[in-house]
């Protein structure tokens, strides 16, 4: 049951305040900020993508509420890795203070910089490796190495006076990690000794039970899919999965073939990743995706984007026919990713327009051609035996995920009392070893559509949904002002929602009559005329056709 609206206590010296502004309740828009003394600590930055439900919407963000009248208290965002649900807002969180400095490892803030230098901001940054510690004003960072699905994953500890709050990011324990990079459990360990008051933990998978399986597990199966396939093969992943993109590019080499980026994401993020020297790209393997045309169909790779299903990426309009690489009879085409809750629905429409076009289609649920990057139950629960935390409060995942995290925390001793199941915009003190939450602020979505941001509203969304799915009907009348007589009309237009406007026919005398009851009664205000309208074109569309169209009217008096 959501938290009621509540405005937190004054901040207390001496008190930790932490306030997760996106991240709980959803997969996306990852941001938490922690107040100390007046000043402020941001950890991720990140976006969620829209769901249909949300139509038009390109991005959707954090309600920057919290601090957005307190820019300048601001010292610094921690970003923990490099993916769109963790960096994604940086840009339009530096479009209200440009000078806010960027904490993060070398991939992740060179992903960002790229991000940011099509918003043409020129970000303040700092260069953090795992085993340093940073001093933020009362903020000191501690930063931990963690092993998840893209490299240069980093969590951090934050130590005040109040105590310390170990915080994941997105991570798992893969203990054969294609960059040798494990998850630092020693530093865990270390932690643990030292004491943590609050362990806010990912929760994408703690309902899944056992361990999350090791990512070289994939190479050999994408080995044998390209080995097999008897013409072109297109991979779809993530933009930022560098493993991923890895294990393709080492298959193919393997196999003979050629391997050509598609998507704009796609393309910087691996350039980036190259010449940092995260990616190690065999000898002649990579070539543009216009000279591909000019190879043998058994000789190419393509790597695209669009793994989610999401309308304008590659794969999407692959399947639509609208792409220059049309797929057709013999192309094998393997989702190399797992679906993000909310997805479903469009990735399968994806799978199911390639096998229309002639395409073997191959994802997770016919072969293991991906693994999550997320910490499952087993690995979880090794962590809150490790750290053995005062408090725990997990984030990263829909509610399910929270309350499982939440339970595997109980069941290695974290007292029911000190588990919090937090919400967007729930507002947790920590003191004396204590984390409690103190109120709970009414934050929302903050939708981007086009060049606005937070100018669309779920009402306009509404709409939107009513348009698409029930249609649109206008009435324009003219009357005359003194008496309320009909002079002209009714006239009625509808889009998407019948064919032949003499379907109207049995409704206009309807209007007429209670237009001459409404002047009847002295009613001769145009608003309300139109309301009447209004209200008797809507019963008569209910009752007749189950609809419930937008109803525009319009009443002019003449």
């Amino acid at each position: 049951m959501p938290n009621l609206v509540s405005d937190p206590p004054v901040l207390e010296p001496g008190t930790l305040r932490i306030i997760p502004t996106g991240g709980l309740g959803e997969i996306g828009r990852n941001m938490t900020v922690f107040e100390y003394e007046g000043k402020l600590l941001i950890v991720d930055c990140g976006v969620l993508f829209p769901e249909q439900d949300q139509p038009g919407v390109d991005l959707i963000l954090p309600d920057f509420a919290p601090v957005r009248d307190r820019l300048d208290d601001v010292l610094g965002v921690v970003l923990t890795h490099g993916h769109e649900d963790h960096i994604g807002a940086v840009p339009y969180l530096l479009k209200l203070r440009a000078d806010i400095p960027l904490i993060g490892s070398g991939l992740t803030l060179a992903l960002v910089e790229a991000k940011l230098k099509e918003h043409r901001i020129q970000p303040y940054t700092l260069t953090v490796k795992e085993g340093r510690t940073e001093q933020l004003g009362p903020f000191e960072l501690e930063f931990v190495a963690v092993n998840h699905s893209i490299p240069d994953a980093l969590a951090v500890a934050i130590t005040t006076p109040a105590g310390t709050v170990l915080h994941t990011g997105d991570f798992k324990m893969d203990q054969l990690p294609l960059d040798d990079r494990i998850t630092d459990l020693r530093a865990f360990a270390r932690l643990g000794e030292k004491g943590v008051d609050l362990f806010m933990a990912d929760s994408t998978n703690a309902d899944v039970p056992g361990f999350t399986p090791l990512e070289r597990s994939i190479g050999p199966v994408l080995d044998a899919v390209i080995a097999r396939a008897p013409r072109r093969v297109i991979v779809a992943s993530f933009s930022s999965h560098v493993h991923r993109v890895q294990q393709v590019l080492d298959a193919a080499a393997a196999n003979g073939r050629r391997v050509a980026l598609l998507g704009r994401s796609m393309v910087r993020n691996m350039t980036i990743a190259a010449e940092l020297g995260y990616l190690k790209v065999p000898e002649g393997v990579l070539i543009d995706y216009k000279k591909a045309a000019d190879l043998p169909d058994d000789e190419i790779v393509y790597m695209s984007t669009g793994s989610q299903g999401e309308p304008m990426a590659v794969l999407a309009r692959m399947a639509n026919l609208d792409h220059q690489i049309e797929v057709g009879h013999g192309d094998t085409v393997i989702l190399a990713s797992s679906l993000i809750p909310g997805n479903e629905n469009a990735v399968y429409r994806v799978i199911d327009g390639l096998t229309k076009l002639g395409a073997n289609v191959v994802h997770k649920g016919n072969a293991k051609v991906h693994v999550s990057g997320h910490a499952a139950a087993g690995e979880l629960l090794y962590c809150y035996n490790i750290l053995k935390p005062k408090n725990a409060m997990p984030v990263h995942g829909e509610y399910r995920h929270l309350v499982a995290n939440a339970r595997l925390a109980m069941d290695t001793g974290v007292p029911e009392e000190n588990t919090i199941i937090a919400e967007d915009g729930s507002v947790i003190d920590l003191r004396d070893g204590v984390a409690r939450v103190v109120g709970q602020l009414d934050l929302g979505f903050v939708y981007v559509d086009g060049s606005s941001v937070g100018e669309i509203t779920d009402a306009d969304l509404k709409d939107r949904r009513i348009l698409g799915e029930e249609g649109f009907i206008s009435i324009i009348v003219v009357v005359e002002a003194a008496s309320g007589r009909i002079v002209t009309g009714p006239e009625i237009h509808a889009r998407g929602f019948a064919e032949d406007d003499a379907v109207f026919d049995d409704v206009k005398p309807k209007i007429a009559a209670a237009l001459a009851d409404a002047a009847h009664n002295g009613v001769r205000d145009s608003h309300a005329l139109s309301q009447v309208v209004r209200r008797t074109v809507g019963r008569w569309v209910n009752t007749s056709y189950r609809r419930r169209p937008m109803i525009v009217p319009l009443v002019i008096e003449a």
